[in-house]
């Protein structure tokens, strides 16, 4: 399962086709930002540390081995440099939803309660596969393709998420 033109972009930006990355981008970044929310917790912290791992990334080129799975390699960076920013702030990082949370709606103020129940519930790879399904908007065999593994793996954990979640609301809803 895999991505004949991400490898073949990655052979262009590597030969210095500065345009080759934009594919490169639109084609890891979503999997790559909900791996590193997984770790953080807060958006905006999550987003800056997205742009750090390909700046990274992009200077690393050459240790990435062809044909292996890019988006996971990615990955690691950023969960790396995720699990680094935890260590340097040595406290509990805020979400920078609470802080603005009055500006938004019922649904703006849910959907950051939602993603921390989702982290906290889910096994990572549960949480990364919902949110790229779910929320990204991602096909299920898109999100096979990018994880590289079979689409019935994505469909049943995806499903089992939904479940897990459904079940948790539910029990708290009547609580």
């Amino acid at each position: 399962m895999k991505d004949a033109k991400l490898e073949r972009k990655i052979g262009e930006l590597r030969a210095g086709n500065g345009k080759a990355f934009d594919y490169i981008y639109e084609r890891t970044n979503r999997s790559v930002y909900f791996a590193i929310l997984y770790i953080v917790r807060d958006k905006m912290y999550a987003e800056d540390i997205l742009q750090e791992t390909y700046v990274k990334a992009v200077r690393a080129l050459d240790r990435y081995e062809a044909g292996t799975n890019f988006t996971a390699w990615l990955s690691r960076i950023g969960k790396n440099l995720a699990l680094n920013h935890i260590k340097a702030a040595k406290r509990e990082i805020p979400t920078d939803f609470d802080a603005d949370a009055y500006r938004y709606g019922t649904q703006e103020t849910e959907l950051p309660y939602l993603f921390e129940t989702a982290a906290k519930l889910l096994s990572e790879e549960e949480y990364e596969i919902l949110m790229l399904c779910q929320v990204s908007g991602y096909k299920r065999r898109e999100v096979a393709q990018m994880l590289q593994m079979p689409i019935g793996t994505v469909t049943w954990k995806n499903n089992e998420a939904l479940k897990k979640l459904r079940i948790y609301l539910q029990k708290e809803g009547e609580a």
